[in-house]
């Protein structure tokens, strides 16, 4: 159990919770894990089945204290509220501040700086980790060129400027990032990123890792009372998931691009588990895909201080913080988005 912003967060699957006094009680095989005062809290997150005290539920409902529902594996599966439906005017705040130009644009553009600076700082720890094995220089320039895009995205004055400036910055990463490929480059060569089928092994694992990664966000939103579909730069559509696109992006280079690195130059993961089909689609055969949700698993689990509250967190639990940040500057506690990043 860990407690960040008011919000307890239960990532055992096997506990229950239940209600002793004023305290909610976190048991696995009535043993106590911990406790805490309710009026500490404002929610309480459960990745687990094992369920919760009516007492507990009750309280909770009194206190307007939500109690939210996910597997293990991060799926969304219900949120509990009392009367008093505090996320309503949350929401009512996100749909304002999605029709405001100038809250959208500054929102849009704290994630994609996120986004550039972490892509920047995954290239330039892969010249200090391994300057033997890349091409320096090549990967120095493009970080170099990002730095540059840092600039002109905070100075940009509109949505049209920002998608041009985050598309070009793409291009420079995404350039350089078979460089940082240093095993089995046989079999998994990049030459940019392509989708919608994916063309080769490298890009099979970016979109499945990013779907991954886009459902956890998805789930961490809605544990906050956020409307995952409305977004502020991803435009909103039927089906997608605009908000949840804006603060993947953050994350995209940092997390998800990391850890597909780290399965194909640790051999993790081997060319032969991939196969092309007859549209030029290439996809990961099952004992694959499960091998990877195995070590996805695993990489949310690693701790790391969160540059923002200096405070120690799993990769895991990045998209609940991330989204309690952005639901406390619209609710005007905060000045502004504090964007993750990664150094």
């Amino acid at each position: 159990m860990r407690k960040l912003l008011n919000t307890l967060y239960v990532t055992s699957e096997n506990s229950y919770l239940a209600l002793d006094g004023e305290n909610v009680v976190v048991l696995e095989e009535k043993n106590e894990l911990g406790r805490l005062p309710l009026h500490n809290l404002e929610g309480i997150v459960s990745f687990g089945y094992r369920g919760t005290s009516p007492a507990l539920m009750g309280a909770c409902a009194e206190r307007n204290i939500s109690l939210c529902y996910l597997t293990p594996q991060g799926k969304f599966l219900a949120r509990v509220s009392g009367r008093v439906k505090g996320n309503v005017i949350l929401r009512e705040q996100q749909y304002a501040s999605s029709r405001d130009e100038e809250i959208s644009l500054n929102i849009a553009k704290n994630c994609i700086l996120g986004k550039v600076h972490n892509a920047r700082w995954v290239l330039e720890r892969a010249v200090r980790d391994h300057s033997m094995q890349i091409d320096v220089e090549r990967v120095k320039a493009a970080s170099g060129l990002l730095k540059n895009s840092l600039t002109l995205i905070k100075d940009c004055q509109s949505k049209e400027q920002l998608r041009g400036y985050e598309g070009e910055a793409a291009q420079v990463y995404f350039r350089v990032l078979d460089q940082l490929i240093l095993q089995q480059k046989k079999d998994f060569s990049f030459h940019g990123r392509n989708k919608r089928p994916p063309m080769d092994a490298v890009n099979a694992l970016l979109s499945f890792v990013y779907t991954l990664l886009t459902s956890n966000i998805t789930a961490a939103l809605e544990t906050v009372g956020l409307d995952p579909y409305v977004g502020y730069l991803h435009t909103e559509r039927p089906g997608r998931a605009s908000l949840s696109l804006d603060l993947i992006e953050e994350l995209r280079a940092v997390l998800a691009d990391r850890f597909v690195l780290s399965l194909i130059n640790k051999r993790i993961v081997s060319g032969k588990s991939f196969a092309k089909k007859e549209n030029g689609a290439v996809l990961m055969d099952d004992d694959t895909r499960r091998r990877v949700l195995t070590e996805w698993q695993n990489k949310k689990k690693e701790v790391i201080t969160h540059p923002y509250l200096k405070e120690k967190v799993e990769w895991g639990m990045l998209p609940y913080v991330q989204a309690m940040l952005l639901a406390r500057y619209l609710r005007g506690d905060l000045d502004g988005y504090p964007v993750f990043l990664w150094k």
